[in-house]
């Protein structure tokens, strides 16, 4: 018993001994062995060992080719690392993210995670290689990172197959889940800087709108996102139909029925980019294209007010005499105009390739939306099914909008005055604007009960408007049939057929 802490004492010596010698021996030929016979000795070393091991090996540098931009490789396996590394790894970094709202943890240097894969097993291990230059005095040593994927050789064609797909695509939709989402907008092309290709500008996009605030009637409410969650699931649909991934949306109603914060609701929805596309600030049809290039897939591409932005009414009907000529007289005025003030020259073909044309296809994903005051104004050819799928009409506010936005103001579900309320909203017209403008506290002593009042009055003010309104146009109504009857009427005459 006593000799064998003796014999274990020996043991640990020798081998400590043996390890001092080695690490010396390596020493010596690190320093006086020339550069290029050490690199032919660990040359071949590596090859003999990877000649009796049963593992594979890939690597997945940070840069390739060009030095500027991140590998789309490294940053699709960066992200999906970034969750499986956050509950196995020890050794964790966190950084914000380019365009990313949250931290982002992911492998330290050097640290190893294993991962499953229809029952195999994989080790990935995030590295660097030091640049063996000597740095300059105001560069720091060139570090180049890489991520190492090792598994065994019999799993070979299913890893560097299905595995490394699904490595990609989960990482590109984990990298899209957490990247920071933006409002763009389009500027003048005398405005571009000659270093900066971009032609769109961008702020962070954080509108709260949420079909859950919107003042919709609860059957078109659910329509509409159940018909957007179809489209954004539905990329292998379009692809066996023959038919670019993007759809149309035409919002149409009077001022103040909520089209803005609809495409905002719509973006929140899905996790989309908003690219707000001012046409008069496009140069031509040509410049049009290059702006459609430049969006990305996941985005909305809106154009706000499409009967006000351009002269694309289309009145596309021959006409004769007088109309023609007042017509030919017209465009000319507005080409003038143009010339003098700079105007935008796209065309309504040009508009028409834009929405789906052949150039539609590049990017994917993507809904196009035109909103409008006067649906009736715009070109049956713009509006057509195939270009704008799916035409929404946003109406004045019913008793059930008016019960979303009285949860939201006031967080009220019910009042004894809504009784009220919902006989006036049948019987006047009123926007969710002009409801929720109301429904706003305007002070600090404003309770729900005066905010309901205030809306009621302003109900009755509609109302007796209306009427107003109404008996005016009567009146007007009387006149003119009288003078076509070629009567006169006296004033008690007119007030008769005006009650009447």
């Amino acid at each position: 018993m006593e000799m064998v802490p003796s014999t274990m004492t020996e043991m640990w010596t020798t081998m400590g001994s043996t390890i001092a010698s080695f690490m010396f021996i390596w020493a010596i030929i690190r320093q006086y062995c020339p550069y290029e016979l050490r690199r032919y000795f660990e040359k071949y070393t590596h090859t003999i060992m990877t000649y009796f091991s049963p593992y594979i090996k890939i690597s997945i540098h940070e840069f390739t080719g060009d030095r500027l931009k991140r590998s789309e490789a490294y940053v699709a396996v960066e992200a999906y690392l970034s969750v499986n590394s956050s509950k196995t790894a020890k050794r964790l970094k966190a950084e914000m993210g380019k365009d990313s709202n949250n931290l982002v943890l992911s492998m330290d240097e050097y640290e190893k995670v294993t991962d499953e894969f229809r029952g195999a097993k994989v080790w990935w291990v995030a590295s660097k290689v030091v640049s063996a230059t000597r740095p300059m005095a105001y560069y720091p040593e060139q570090e180049k990172r890489y991520y190492r994927l090792t598994f065994h050789k019999r799993y070979r064609e299913m890893i560097t197959g299905a595995y490394l797909e699904h490595v990609v695509k989960e990482g590109k939709e984990i990298k899209v889940r957490n990247r920071q989402r933006k409002l763009y907008t389009n500027s003048p092309g005398y405005k571009w800087p000659s270093y900066k290709q971009t032609m769109w500008s961008h702020i962070v996009f954080e509108h709260p709108a949420t079909f859950g605030t919107m003042a919709l009637e609860p059957d078109k409410k659910k329509e509409i996102i159940e018909d957007l969650v179809t489209f954004s699931e539905s990329k292998e649909f379009y692809a066996r139909i023959g038919k670019a991934w993007k759809r149309g949306y035409l919002l149409y109603g009077p001022p103040g029925t909520g089209k803005s914060t609809m495409i905002a609701a719509m973006a929140n929805l899905l996790n989309y980019d908003v690219y707000d596309l001012e046409l008069t600030a496009v140069k031509d049809n040509t410049e049009l294209r290059k702006l459609l290039i430049e969006t990305t897939s996941k985005s909305i591409i809106v154009i706000e007010d499409i009967d006000c932005s351009l002269d694309l009414t289309g009145q596309r009907k021959k006409k004769g005499g007088k109309a023609m000529a007042d017509d030919e007289k017209e465009r000319k005025e507005v080409k003038e105009e143009s010339s003098n003030s700079g105007n935008s020259k796209v065309t309504l073909s040009g508009l028409l390739n834009f929405i789906d044309g052949l150039w539609s296809a590049c990017g994917g994903e993507r809904l196009i939306v035109f909103t409008t005051n006067y649906v009736e104004k715009l070109d049956p050819a713009l509006i057509r099914r195939g270009r704008m799928d799916k035409h929404i009409e946003l109406s004045y506010c019913g008793f059930e909008g008016f019960k979303v936005l009285a949860k939201n103001y006031l967080n009220l579900e019910t009042h004894p005055l809504f009784d009220a309320i919902d006989g006036l909203m049948k019987e006047v017209k009123i926007t969710p604007a002009d409801v929720a403008e109301n429904l706003m506290p305007k002070s600090p002593l404003d309770d729900a009960e005066k905010c309901l009042w205030s809306l009621i009055q302003a109900l009755e003010e509609a109302k007796e408007e209306a009427e107003a309104e109404a008996e005016a146009a009567a009146a007007k109504k009387v006149v003119e049939q009288s003078q076509d009857g070629g009567g006169v009427c006296s004033e008690n005459c007119l007030a008769e057929k005006a009650s009447e």
